[in-house]
């Protein structure tokens, strides 16, 4: 059904997409062994410009963030209490705070252009952006995003969202995404794998290009309401991953954004949210998607939904 929705009506037609699903299939197998391959090539040739911002030290976050975290992890914090602290947009559970200075972020930028400008293989963040960083290749997982994870993130994501496994948050995907006025200037409506995702705007100078909010992904409604948000350079945004979101087109200058799918086993492991099925788990190196086998220990990795 969903096939001739799309077009299909004859036997080649179908055995055309067929063909096509499968080629898919086979590309995303490949994706964490070509992952590895290059996260090998880099660690052993890249030559890091600013080599300092590869381990996560709390010079490098905003006062005011530090001061949100240690609201959250004193023994009296609460939900009303760190609404105090942040900005919130409608009543979507979409909330904008300070993460990094400024200087941090400049810093950041200027060792992410320098890789983009070497000869180290490079992947795709996603599907939809064609330009940025899988920060896991260029070698930050254990020393910056999974302390700020653990350490930072997860003591506010527990009050914001324990629906959501705010409160154990266990492995993520990190990317950065740039926006220019030659290569991708926007990003159509979509929904994140991940269950709780922050969005931090590095810089530079740019104009337009807000965020923009609909429905959760599993509550369409027939007129989806869509509010618009700015991204703050040095702030970030939390929001539900599920939630449909997209970006609009940045008018000049150019645009970098840090991206942190965070992932709760005790919550996928229930229900995939990309295919919306219990999940059939293959096994994968690192982080994978988020699943995992068990629920009993902290895994050592994770793993994929085979259904996607």
């Amino acid at each position: 059904q969903a096939l001739r929705e799309r077009g299909c009506r004859s036997e080649e037609d179908f055995r055309a997409a067929l063909r096509e699903i499968e080629a898919e299939v086979q590309r995303r197998k490949q994706l964490i062994h070509q992952s590895v391959e290059r996260k090998a090539i880099i660690s052993k040739c890249y030559k890091q410009k600013h080599p300092e911002v590869y381990i996560l030290q709390d010079s490098f976050l905003a006062p005011d963030f530090l001061e949100i975290v240690t609201y959250c992890t004193s023994p009296d914090a609460h939900l009303h209490g760190l609404l105090r602290h942040i900005e919130s947009f409608s009543d979507k559970r979409i909330y904008r705070l300070p993460v990094f200075t400024e200087e941090f972020c400049q810093a950041f930028v200027d060792e992410l252009e320098n890789f983009e400008q070497s000869d180290m293989p490079k992947g795709r963040p996603n599907t939809m952006n064609n330009y940025g960083v899988l920060l896991n290749e260029l070698g930050m997982d254990e020393a910056f995003i999974t302390p700020l994870r653990e350490k930072y993130l997860r003591p506010i994501t527990a009050l914001l969202y324990p629906d959501l496994g705010g409160a154990c948050l266990d492995s993520h995907k990190a990317f950065v995404v740039k926006y220019s006025l030659h290569e991708d200037l926007d990003l159509s409506s979509h929904y994140d794998n991940a269950e709780v995702t922050l969005n931090v705007s590095l810089g530079k100078d740019f104009t337009e290009g807000n965020l923009y909010f609909g429905d959760f992904s599993q509550d369409p409604t027939p007129m989806p309401k869509y509010i618009e948000i700015e991204h703050v350079g040095a702030q970030g945004l939390l929001h539900r991953g599920g939630q449909i979101h997209g970006a609009l087109p940045i008018a000049s200058g150019e645009r970098w954004n840090l991206i942190i799918w965070m992932r709760s086993s005790a919550i996928r492991n229930q229900l995939c949210p990309m295919c919306n099925k219990k999940p059939e788990l293959v096994e994968a190196e690192g982080f994978g998607d988020g699943f995992t086998e068990t629920l009993d220990d902290a895994p050592e990795t994770v793993n994929l939904c085979s259904l996607w």
